[in-house]
């Protein structure tokens, strides 16, 4: 009798120790405040600082301005962009001529470039390398270029002379794939620029204003080009020229299929989720998958938004900003399989962008 109550007494002794042990061990694998989340940058306005909101996985926890928060610091005009490697974030700062540097998961300032850079919009990288787009002056069209920043020093090393307008960036196997939407202005081209020489290989001719720019589970590029709306002199609609979205065979380093939508019909948003191929026009979202001959003649489903100024999507859901310069912009999460929205959420001023950290 006397050794089964010592048996029991050692074994719930091994039961609490073991107990107050889990407790008291620290959770090492948490990185920061700001990771296993979604970050959504906001452009702000001319009197209102650009910002960043988080908000987590299970969409119990969103908190906005979160560099502020954090470092007691603002953006600036306008924010555009956030590129990430490893451990940081770059955040660009297009009217600041600035890239900020945080830690990406607690968001603590490690650094900023803040020379060489002139109207940046987006970034990508390649080792110890950021490339940027730069816009270059408003009021000159020669002068648009992509920076070359050292990622060990923050300071733009070189620059690549570019046509008009460059926008997304992104790189497949040592050569760049840009975008030229034509800032202000028009343009039709993605450039290929090898990213071992810093130099212009080719242009490729696409639809008008072309901007999201990705590459398929093939290894093609695809992208889509708005089209644009002509005007007359009195701002009248005379004409549209035609969207598109254009698959590049890189090796052959052409368009070699196109989807092209209606005159008149102009997306603005395009995400790639997996073999799928989701856009908007207005708020009606469509879907198409990469092998697809035409374009669907009817809308997955309808976005709830009076300004829809970002789109991405997860698994099975698809988010939305509903953007706002006058107060908080608002997240909104679509089921895609339901077709239904089932959480809003309020984000930053001017949402744009969506990150899933």
């Amino acid at each position: 009798m006397k050794i089964n109550k010592l048996l029991v007494t050692l074994f719930l002794g091994s039961i609490l120790f073991t107990s107050c042990s889990d407790d008291s061990e620290p959770q090492t694998d948490i990185k920061g405040d700001y990771e296993n989340g979604i970050l959504i940058s906001g452009e702000g306005t001319t009197s209102v600082s650009g910002s960043v909101s988080f908000v987590s996985n299970d969409y119990s926890r969103v908190v906005n301005t979160i560099y502020k928060k954090v470092n007691n610091l603002e953006f600036g005009e306008y924010v555009q962009s956030i590129t990430f490697d490893k451990d940081r974030a770059y955040i660009v700062a297009d009217n600041q001529n600035t890239i900020t540097v945080v830690n990406r998961y607690t968001f603590e300032k490690v650094g900023a470039i803040n020379t060489g850079l002139l109207k940046p919009r987006y970034m990508t990288i390649i080792g110890s390398k950021g490339y940027i787009t730069n816009w270059g002056e408003t009021s000159n069209d020669s002068d648009d270029f992509v920076a070359v920043a050292d990622l060990n020093t923050f300071q733009v090393e070189k620059k690549i002379n570019v046509i008009l307008g460059p926008e997304r960036i992104i790189a497949k196997e040592g050569k760049l794939y840009v975008s030229h939407q034509g800032a202000f202005g028009n343009n039709n081209k993605v450039v290929v620029i090898n990213a071992s020489t810093n130099t212009v290989e080719k242009e490729i001719e696409v639809k008008d204003r072309p901007d999201e720019i990705y590459v398929n589970d093939s290894g093609a590029i695809v992208v889509l080009s708005q089209g644009r709306t002509i005007y007359d002199t009195n701002w009248n609609v005379t004409g549209h020229t035609l969207a598109a979205i254009s698959f590049i065979n890189t090796n052959e380093g052409k368009v070699t299929s196109e989807l092209v939508f209606k005159e008149g019909e102009h997306p603005s948003q395009m995400i790639i989720n997996g073999n799928s191929i989701y856009y908007n026009l207005g708020n009606d979202i469509y879907k198409t998958d990469m092998n697809s001959t035409v374009l669907p003649t009817s809308k997955h489903l309808t976005a709830e938004a009076s300004y829809l100024y970002g789109l991405a999507a997860k698994d099975n859901n698809l988010f939305v900003l509903d953007a706002s310069f006058t107060g908080k912009s608002k997240l909104k999460v679509y089921d895609l399989g339901l077709k239904t929205k089932t959480i809003e959420k309020e984000v930053a001023l001017g949402a744009s962008k969506i990150y899933f950290n």
